[in-house]
């Protein structure tokens, strides 16, 4: 099933299980060690997608209002849940959240098709961001 709330209206128990899921993926599965803990979680403007079918959560993502656009943030995947369709469907769920506003996501490079089905093209050369290669993508109106 899938669920949506602002950052000041997340439980603590729903911010725990989707900072659980993001340690999980980025900084053990790939090996980032990075600081999760940024600041914009629990802001009122930050909206949280996140597909939980049972008890876990098999993934999630982060909308951020960033004024001109909205960034597509922090997506990610239960490693038992790759390849189900999780990610295209919080990805639909956030362009009809988004609608017609700009909105733009730093992908890994191959996960680059998925963000391209809903009309994100890539901006510029590819970069590395914690050793993993990373493309800027962009949805225009």
């Amino acid at each position: 099933m899938l669920y949506a709330a602002s950052g000041t209206s997340l439980t603590t128990v729903d911010l725990y299980d989707l900072l659980r899921l993001r340690v999980d993926v980025f900084v053990v599965e790939q090996e980032c060690p990075y600081p999760e803990l940024d600041g914009r979680d629990l802001l009122e403007s930050t909206v949280h997608l996140w597909w939980r079918p049972e008890s876990d959560v098999l993934g999630c993502l982060r909308l951020l209002d960033e004024g001109d656009v909205v960034r597509v943030g922090r997506v990610c995947t239960a490693a038992s849940a790759r390849g189900t369709g999780v990610g295209a469907k919080l990805m639909a769920a956030a362009v009809d959240r988004i609608g017609d506003r700009e909105s733009v996501l730093g992908a890994q490079v191959q996960a680059q098709g998925l963000y391209a089905r809903f009309g994100y093209t890539p901006e510029g050369e590819s970069y590395l961001e914690d050793g993993i290669p990373h493309i800027a993508m962009r949805r225009r109106r």
